[in-house]
């Protein structure tokens, strides 16, 4: 027991009443009162359960007056979301953005001489019932005055929920990266997902359904395939300045599947930056000719959050 509590403890005996059934005397209703007024329910518990400890003939009033808090705290947290309700309601669609930035280079002279970079934006907006999600990134490396890196990706997905975690998405993707031997990759795809946890510390969900793929290779004709689209994403904070992110997805189609994980740590370094350290696969099951079939790439990128 905390010092505060034995003291509390120590006041309420020092003006117990002699008899057993007097009321509460009116120095244990002040405190009763203070500890309300804070709005804090572990506060308030506590000296509740010592002023019942010293007048266990009191239950009656102290469960009334406990019950009048609850009902506050509940009111206030009603009219807290009611306020946010509001203001999501009458919000125009281009307010309530929250995004991130990611940026980082590389530079090496001697045996070797490269130069490349790394971007990306990501933005999010969540409403009552639409989240709208945008991304973008770009990759370019040259190496001994030959580009070994360039690829572009730009992404738009809305979603609507349908239950208290379970949602509709719609996902339209481009792609570019000609040193894979792909000119252009347009991705169309629809389905449902679920939340399987959606809390402040840690974020989980899976969405899947049918896709639309068209690609335009470098020398090969078109190709156009249906396929199959499974998506994982894992956001686990394991503090406020440490995160852990996985995001896994799969395009299964007939010749050419692609598969993709991107593995990412976070660490926040104060004024709404954070260092990431990510390792990203892509693996083409029947990539273009004279492609390799698995891309790698590490990053150590800045992030500003805004």
């Amino acid at each position: 027991m905390n010092r505060a509590v034995t003291l509390i403890f120590a006041a309420i005996f020092l003006v117990a009443p002699a008899t057993a059934h007097a009321e509460l005397p009116e120095p244990v209703l002040k405190m009763i009162s203070a500890a309300e007024a804070t709005g804090n329910p572990d506060q308030v518990a506590a000296v509740l359960a010592a002023a019942r400890a010293a007048y266990p003939e009191a239950d009656g009033e102290l469960d009334q007056r406990k019950a009048l808090f609850d009902g506050l705290i509940a009111k206030r947290r009603e009219d807290e979301e009611l306020r946010k309700l509001e203001a999501l309601r009458i919000a125009s669609m281009f307010d309530r953005w929250e995004g991130k930035g990611e940026l980082g280079a590389l530079r090496t002279t001697g045996n070797s001489n490269d130069i490349g970079g790394t971007a990306s934006l990501a933005l999010a907006r969540i409403g009552i019932d639409w989240r709208h999600k945008l991304r973008a990134q770009a990759d370019y490396q040259r190496s001994d005055g030959e580009t070994t890196r360039e690829r572009f990706l730009a992404a738009y997905e809305p979603s609507i929920d349908i239950a208290d975690r379970a949602f509709v998405y719609g996902l339209a993707q481009v792609e570019r990266d000609r040193v894979q031997g792909i000119a252009a990759r347009y991705s169309l795809s629809g389905g449902v997902g679920y939340r399987i946890f959606d809390r402040k510390q840690l974020k989980l969900e899976f969405k899947g359904g049918p896709a639309y793929r068209r690609s335009s290779l470098i020398g090969e004709p078109d190709e156009r395939f249906i396929a199959g689209l499974g998506v994982l994403d894992l956001d686990w904070r394991f503090t406020d300045k440490l995160s852990l992110t996985q995001a896994a997805s799969a395009y299964v189609q007939h010749q050419n599947s692609t598969l993709t994980s991107l593995t990412g740590v976070e660490a926040g370094i104060g004024g709404g930056l954070s260092a990431r350290l990510s390792y990203r696969v892509e693996h083409d099951t029947s990539p273009p000719d004279d492609a390799a079939k698995t891309d790698t790439l590490s990053r150590v990128t800045l992030i500003y959050d805004f």
